[in-house]
């Protein structure tokens, strides 16, 4: 059932031109900005509207459209004045997430991704809303709604129901030592407890070279998966040549199991702050982005105030710390594609087209944002910044191991008794963090660990005592990926768990190449037959197949990781799936 006429079409354009006027000056890449605009305006983008805004930013309307079909939250089509989306992935699917969008769409009278008759409602199931250790969770409108119950449809509706405060804890509090409550660390507190005290002494005690050089000697690598060395990627920026130079933060935190940038930024977000400004400060950048995904409406909120606070104070803007250091921030917001967590699709998001990925080299540090020399860091790695040069190097390696020092933070969720973030030094077991931190296993004995996020790998019972360090993990044919420990007992569907994460990235593959287009697809096929009882004899192998022709061939990550749980579950236990 589709919504009636009355939002079809806008009739007052120039009010539209108006409000995009401020990105109509950035051209093609204001658009991304211009059409979040013109669908908060009138609830979706008709042709009128995105030829008004393609004109204005001198973007072809083929173009405009081709952007605005490739963002789940984006809406060519008219669509209701609330949209609810009820996350499906495997941590709010165990916990009951069916049933959630079964009664909802009961209730409603409508079917997932139809519009009530009165163009209310419009209900969608959705990939991974970064809430899994309060599943299951739905967004209503912009606001997250967590630990729902199936039957009480009309109390979570109307937003009478619980809103997210994640469980904060763990062995050490470093990098979360001022995160936890319901509200985040204003600028005064942050300030009180050491805050841009690092800014401070590096703009007046430490060149940029010195910089680089301490979080070189650091032992710092990216904690959003990928794990290369942060001083050495600053330093190829730093010495590249073409300016402007850029610096942008990743937080487009999409994988299922992960949620852990959420809670820094919805927390703590000026320690996020103090690392880009470091980061620019060393690779002599004057512009940073900071990209929130689209979902994490109060994230944005947070961490467009605490912009505003920095700037205010001097942090950030013209001559900062009055050493002469010129830096500003713009928030940019995504619009639901997890393949613009990987850096290179996360530019063009930016610069104002789909999110595709492209080939490297070159790398980022010399061709990245609108070409220019770019370092790009995750919400984690940054946090761990203004430790390093306010405290020194020596105290952030008195954590960790020799080869994986520093803090880390780990997202569990699952069947555990208490799910959150928990932050420990590398070098602790699965068993100490789900055992004596997390409280055990809930609802029945361990059966697995999903290591790493939805491009993870399977650990059992027998690698409990496995530490978690990169040397260790790498060993054990286990990724560290993003800090994922998803846990499911035993009485768990292994099989509908493998067909949810394959789903996952059939559903947020870009297409661009078609090893992982049509690999995905493939994949989400086979697994779907097996969970319905319709195996085909040759699809284990042909399963293997599809996913080492995935690994080898992929343009990107996401291609590259899509089979890598499957792959794992299939090494685990040999008889999953049985012609």
């Amino acid at each position: 059932m589709m919504q009636k006429d009355s939002l079809e079409k806008p009739k007052n354009n120039q009010k539209l031109l108006d409000n995009i006027a401020p990105f109509a000056t950035e051209g093609r890449s204001g658009l991304l900005p211009a059409l979040h605009m013109a669908q908060e305006m009138y609830g979706w983008i008709s042709e009128s509207v995105a030829a008004t805004i393609g004109h204005a930013l001198k973007v072809p309307l083929a173009d405009v459209f081709g952007v605005i079909d490739f963002y789940t939250m984006l809406y060519s089509r008219p669509v209701g004045r609330t949209i609810v989306r009820v996350c499906a992935d495997p941590s709010c699917s165990i916990a009951g997430a069916k049933e959630v969008l079964d009664n909802a769409c009961d209730y409603l009278g409508v079917k997932p991704d139809e519009t009530t008759e009165d163009g209310e409602w419009t209900i969608e199931s959705t990939t991974c809303l970064g809430l899994c250790d309060q599943a299951p969770a739905a967004l209503v409108g912009d606001i997250a709604i967590t630990s729902l119950n199936a039957d009480r449809t009309s109390e979570w509706l109307a937003l009478d129901a619980k809103q997210p405060v994640s469980i904060i804890d763990g062995d050490i509090r470093v990098l979360t030592r001022d995160c936890g409550g319901s509200t985040p660390t204003d600028l005064e507190t942050y300030q009180a407890r050491g805050g841009y005290l690092a800014l401070s002494k590096a703009c007046a005690e430490v060149n940029p070279v010195d910089v680089i050089e301490e979080v070189k000697v650091s032992g710092l690598v990216g904690r959003g998966g990928a794990a290369f060395p942060t001083g050495v990627k600053w330093e190829s920026a730093s010495v590249a040549e073409g300016q402007p130079k850029y610096v942008v933060c990743n937080a487009d935190e999409s994988e299922p199991g992960t949620f852990k940038d959420r809670v820094l930024m919805e927390t703590n977000p000026h320690q996020i702050l103090e690392g880009m400004l470091l980061a620019g400060y060393a690779i002599g950048a004057q512009n940073g982005y900071f990209y929130v995904r689209g979902e994490y409406s109060r994230s944005i909120e947070i961490i467009t105030e605490a912009i505003d606070e920095a700037r205010c104070a001097g942090f950030i803007g013209n001559n900062i710390c009055g050493a002469g250091f010129d830096f500003d921030i713009e928030v940019r917001v995504g619009a639901g594609a997890y393949i613009c967590g990987e850096e290179t699709a996360l530019f063009e998001s930016i610069e104002g087209k789909r999110g595709f990925p492209r080939i490297k080299p070159p790398f980022p540090t010399t061709h990245g944002l609108f070409g220019k020399p770019t370092v790009v860091n995750n919400v984690e790695t940054l946090c761990n910044i203004p430790m390093i040069i306010r405290d020194g190097v020596d105290v952030f390696r008195s954590y960790g191991t020799d080869k994986s020092p520093g803090p880390k933070l780990f997202c569990l969720s699952g069947d555990v008794v208490r799910p959150g973030v928990y932050e420990v030094p590398f070098g602790v077991t699965f068993r100490h963090i789900i055992e004596d931190l997390a409280g055990g296993i809930k609802g029945g004995s361990l059966q697995a660990i999903l290591v790493g996020g939805a491009a993870g790998a399977f650990a059992t019972s027998d690698e409990l005592d496995v530490p978690l360090t990169f040397e260790d993990l790498r060993d054990a044919n286990l990724p560290l990926g993003s800090g994922v420990l998803m846990v499911f007992n035993e009485l768990r569907n292994i099989p509908i768990i493998l067909s949810e994460l394959a789903y996952f990235f059939a559903h947020e593959s870009c297409g661009k190449c078609y090893p992982c287009q049509l690999g995905t697809q493939r994949q989400y096929e086979i697994l779907h037959r097996v969970v319905r009882g319709k195996v085909k004899r040759g699809d284990k192998e042909r399963l293997l197949d599809v996913g080492w022709t995935m690994t080898d061939a992929s343009l990107c990550g996401l291609g590259q990781t899509a089979a890598t749980a499957v792959i794992s579950a299939m090494d685990k236990w040999p008889d999953l799936i049985e012609d």
